[in-house]
């Protein structure tokens, strides 16, 4: 039976994870006084990518990563050439030659659907990308609730805000209870590979926070935290910043030079900054470069913005 957040420190997991525990919770390592917790930089490789026809080679981000000064290299699954043992230790061989890690494998699946045959393809992907990020020494993945589907078009969805209505005959009530049972279905191979689920506030389900915090509490398990993304919110960015942040195991940061492919934010990273120095934010921020710009001069221009904010 998979373990339970309150349930953790009678665990003998105790000591590796209690630290996470009480981050943002006025726990964490203590840091000198005026010295500001440790945030380090990573990008995701969707920075470069954007779903264009041609894929993006990870080995090239991995290259440009440590060209620009960036701690860590976020891999985007879908992004990936294949899974095989070569390709794989390839990866890993090139980051560790530059002194990158792999902060996060973000992945895509979906628990928000009324058949259960469908929910269960969802759970079994999120188990092997579990076992993948294992193999690439990969800690974290990020992980969505999903969304109805009944606006087809993602352009369309972005123009509601990501509010989009159930299947007729169904609630959002099902989706919350189908998204917590499919979870609690993958902490056992989280747990076994030591990998944290990081639960996005993605289009759908969990654009709402507070959504997101539902599901969050409900899991209450010590490998379910938050990917809290800094670009999707219906509303105002910093109030859901504020009540994701204590959760908040990786930030992903977005950036929209040249002008955002679906939208366009004017995002205040020194804000955003204390915001997550409040809540005592010590892990990872991973630049997700969403502009039109070409990324050769957009991501750059990004890690400046975010090294300063961050410094």
């Amino acid at each position: 039976m998979p373990i339970k957040r309150r349930q953790v420190l009678q665990t003998g997991a105790a000591a590796a994870l209690a630290p996470l525990l009480t981050l943002g919770k006025g726990g964490g390592a203590s840091a000198a006084p005026g010295d500001h917790p440790r945030i380090r930089l990573a990008v995701s490789t969707y920075s470069y990518w954007h779903f264009t026809p041609t894929k993006y080679p990870i080995e090239k981000v991995i290259e440009n990563a440590a060209a620009i000064g960036f701690e860590g290299v976020e891999i985007l699954h879908r992004q990936m050439k294949d899974e095989t043992p070569a390709y794989v230790n390839g990866l890993k061989t090139a980051a560790f030659l530059r002194g990158l890690s792999f902060p996060m494998l973000s992945i895509h699946q979906d628990f928000v659907d009324p058949d259960p045959a469908v929910r269960q393809k969802g759970i079994d992907h999120t188990v092997h990308c579990i076992e993948l990020a294992d193999r690439l020494g990969i800690s974290c993945i990020r992980l969505n609730s999903g969304r109805w589907g009944t606006i087809e078009s993602f352009d369309d969805l972005m123009k509601v805000k990501g509010n989009e209505p159930p299947i007729e005959g169904h609630t959002n009530d099902e989706a919350f209870k189908w998204c917590i049972d499919a979870i609690n279905e993958c902490l056992p191979a989280a747990e076994k590979h030591g990998v944290i689920m990081a639960l996005e506030n993605h289009w759908g389900l969990t654009t709402d926070p507070d959504n997101l915090l539902r599901i969050y509490r409900a899991v209450d398990s010590p490998w379910l935290r938050l990917n809290v993304d800094t670009g999707n919110y219906a509303s105002d960015p910093y109030e859901g910043l504020e009540k994701l942040a204590p959760h908040a195991a990786i930030v992903q940061a977005k950036t929209y030079y040249g002008g955002g492919k679906w939208y366009t934010l004017d995002l205040d990273y020194d804000r955003i900054a204390g915001i997550l120095r409040k809540h005592d934010f010590q892990g990872w921020v991973s630049l997700e470069m969403e502009g039109e710009e070409d990324p050769d001069t957009a991501v750059p221009r990004s890690y400046e913005v975010l090294r300063k904010a961050f410094a």
